[in-house]
């Protein structure tokens, strides 16, 4: 078999140009594994699971020799019967990122285009560059998704589109209404993929996480997760719904055994637990308004949230560095968002009362040498 001459002239094996064009995701920081720490870095349920799901996860240990069930049959049923949806048009993922990245395998490649709204998850473009495809971004008005901006950033080679609403690390999300008023305005052919990440977070009266647009339209899909308020973020698993044929496609190309044993029975365990659910969206939102009045009497300006983490603008990029880098020092884990374009804000995960009583404390101190330090400069 003969080589070419650029082939010969590899001295390594090489990716696929469109890897390379990659920016790995970061995910936030974990701190020192032994050192008391308060870790609001993640969006992560810091109250925990659901004691059934623990349980459920600690009783399948026995059973770590066995493969799992490959399509997630109980699990899908649990979910279903929870959500009132089909099992038969669910498909379970290991978190719903895997998800994201099979939906853009399935359904786009080289040339075609997949669009994102301006401060979106960053896994978005990743999964569209490993299809090969180009991430398109859409603008944002006031950290929000405009539909008008989507629309207008559509082309013939838009092959999907990924929305998070609520999304992150905005916290802001779009009303059931103008969810439509995008899917009325796509062609059949473009994927609308609505990301729930946080939906069981929200009870605006104006909110659907698009579950029944799904249910009625080929060209939507629906993702959720097990790790924000259902706390298994450990365990990484996540659910999707969608049309018969779009689930056909992502289960001819995900991995036979994706969701293993123990993470299943814990999921069927905390979707079955809705009580516990309700008990962790309640105190989040008690938790919310309380550090938001803390915040704006310290001066600083969090943004409108619906879910359970607080962007807070300390209106310059110097300011969010050190807030941050203070913060850090006391042991307190928080986010830049540099990387989704807001370098002047930190994202600062909700945790339990005493938790976020320790993060305004440290604040107030931070605002305070802040303050002085401005004035002698």
């Amino acid at each position: 078999m003969s080589v070419s001459p650029s082939e010969s002239k590899m001295t390594r094996p090489q990716p696929r140009p469109s890897v390379l064009k990659i920016s790995p995701y970061i995910g936030g920081e974990r701190g020192v594994e032994g050192k008391k720490l308060i870790r609001l870095a993640s969006n992560e349920n810091t109250r925990g699971p659901s004691p059934r799901a623990v349980a459920a996860y600690q009783a399948r240990a026995g059973e770590l020799h066995r493969y799992p069930d490959g399509a997630a049959n109980a699990l899908r049923a649990a979910i279903g019967a929870v959500y009132h949806l089909e099992p038969e048009r669910l498909i379970c993922g290991n978190g719903s990122d895997e998800l994201l990245h099979l939906l853009a395998l399935a359904y786009a490649s080289e040339g075609d285009e997949v669009l994102y709204s301006q401060h979106g998850f960053l896994v978005y473009p990743i999964a569209a560059r490993l299809a090969g495809a180009t991430p398109i971004i859409a603008r944002e008005e006031n950290l929000t998704a405009s539909v008008d901006y989507i629309l207008a950033a559509l082309s013939p080679k838009t092959k999907i589109i990924y929305l998070a609403n609520p999304n992150n690390p905005t916290g802001t999300y779009l009303p059931k209404t103008e969810i439509a008023r995008l899917h009325r305005g796509l062609p059949p052919h473009v994927v609308l993929v609505l990301d729930a990440a946080y939906a069981e977070y929200v009870d605006q009266a104006d909110y659907d996480s698009g579950l029944d647009l799904a249910r009625t339209a080929e060209n939507v899909v629906v993702t959720h997760t097990f790790s924000k308020i259902y706390g298994l973020a450990g365990l990484r698993l996540g659910f999707a719904y969608a049309a018969p044929a779009v689930i056909d496609a992502l289960n001819r190309i995900r991995g036979p055994f994706n969701i293993n044993d123990a993470a299943s029975a814990a999921g069927i365990e905390a979707v079955q637990d809705q009580a516990y659910l309700a008990h962790i969206r309640q105190a989040v939102a008690a938790t919310r308004a309380g550090f938001t009045a803390q915040l704006r009497q310290l001066g600083l300006v969090p943004r409108p949230a619906i879910a359970n983490f607080l962007l807070v603008d300390f209106t310059s990029d110097s300011r969010a560095k050190a807030a941050f880098e203070h913060l850090k020092h006391q042991g307190i884990l928080t986010r830049l968002v540099t990387s989704y374009g807001l370098p002047s804000h930190l994202r600062i995960t909700l945790g339990t009362d005493e938790e976020m009583h320790e993060v305004s404390q440290c604040l107030a101190d931070f605002v305070s040498r802040f303050v002085d330090q401005s004035l002698h400069e």
